[in-house]
């Protein structure tokens, strides 16, 4: 057999070895992708968005019930609760009497000083934190968006209850089918992934501020991806429209998004915002401060934003889910290139 030939036969071995590698690489994202659907975000959303929850604002029954809730989706789900005492990580947050004024408060240090006013506000809150192991045990990805809203005004003419739909059940949704992705796939990420759910982001980023602080391992957390509001149509002639914050300094957050919206056909349009040290916003200020990478997705405001009228009925569902995928794909990464 000539030379030549012999070089074409171990060529096309070689790139059909290649692709089979490539293939069994896509196995694992391919199931965590078809875990993803429209239907289980709707589920989720209308479950926290619903009347009974009374507007979830943070310290109130609501939101204890909607704790609950997260809780019992990401036990079945099987990822595992952060921390021996399960998924719940309560908390307080204090504040000077309501007359004086004065900013919701969970550093240790500020909490004992108000307690030793005469008269002073005091929320038990708590977050809801779950836990997927990764080969590394030094370094942390972390995922998370708010659960709690304004719960109801008394004094409203008509609907009284301020749901929440779009503020934040759907980045909750995004939240946990990204955890049971995880799951669906079959392989253990290279870096732990913590699925975190806020409290008390309407009163401050009380629960993320709460959890950087006083995280043991918070100098190790490689990057943190949030999600505030991702199901409403800011341009009516844009449905896929959705803003993409992410750290200027990390270009290839940016380059991975335009990447899987022509891999996987996702019906959006993204407006790309990178940011030099995103320290408003959310709660991924709380993370920024401290010089963490992230990456936000946001639907920009609309005519319902804090409104009784943010009910579910008015979502993009569609949209929904398919910023969910892409943010899976931007999660996987995250958890498993080896240097971004």
């Amino acid at each position: 057999m000539k030379a030549d030939s012999m070089a074409k036969i171990i060529g096309a071995l070689a790139a059909l070895f290649v692709s089979a590698l490539c293939l069994r690489a896509q196995e694992p994202v391919d199931k965590a992708l078809q875990s993803i659907t429209q239907p289980k975000a709707e589920a989720i959303v209308e479950f926290l968005a619903d009347d009974q929850l009374q507007g979830r604002e943070a310290g109130t029954h609501g939101a204890r019930v909607a704790a609950r809730y997260l809780a019992s989706a990401l036990k079945e789900a099987g990822v595992r609760p952060l921390g021996a005492d399960g998924y719940f990580h309560p908390f307080e947050a204090c504040a000077k009497e309501r007359q004086r004024r004065g900013r919701w408060q969970v550093h240790p240090d500020s909490i004992a000083l108000l307690k030793q006013e005469p008269a002073y506000r005091s929320l038990h809150l708590c977050n809801v934190l779950g836990v997927v192991p990764g080969q590394r045990a030094d370094e942390y990805v972390v995922v998370g968006a708010h659960y709690d809203h304004l719960g109801t005004d008394a004094t409203l003419a008509g609907d009284k209850i301020y749901n929440g739909a779009d503020d934040n059940a759907s980045g909750v949704s995004a939240v946990l089918q990204i955890a049971r992705a995880f799951m669906a796939s079959g392989q253990q990420p290279l870096r732990t992934v913590v699925f975190a759910l806020w409290d008390g982001e309407e009163k401050g980023l009380l629960g993320s501020r709460h959890f950087v602080q006083s995280c043991p391992f918070a100098d190790k957390i490689k990057a943190y991806l949030n999600f505030d509001m991702i199901g409403r149509d800011h341009l009516p002639d844009v449905p896929g429209h959705v803003v993409y914050f992410y750290t200027a300094s990390h270009p290839a957050f940016g380059q991975w998004l335009k990447d899987d919206i022509a891999r996987h056909g996702l019906r959006l349009e993204p407006d790309y915002r990178p940011w030099d040290r995103p320290v408003s916003g959310s709660d991924n200020a709380s993370f920024a401060a401290k010089d963490i990478p992230l990456i936000w997705y946001h639907t920009d405001r609309h005519p319902d934003y804090h409104q009784p009228s943010d009910h579910a009925c008015r979502l993009n569902w569609p949209k929904v889910t398919d910023i969910t995928k892409a943010a899976f794909l931007a999660v996987w990464r995250l958890a498993n290139v080896e240097d971004y």
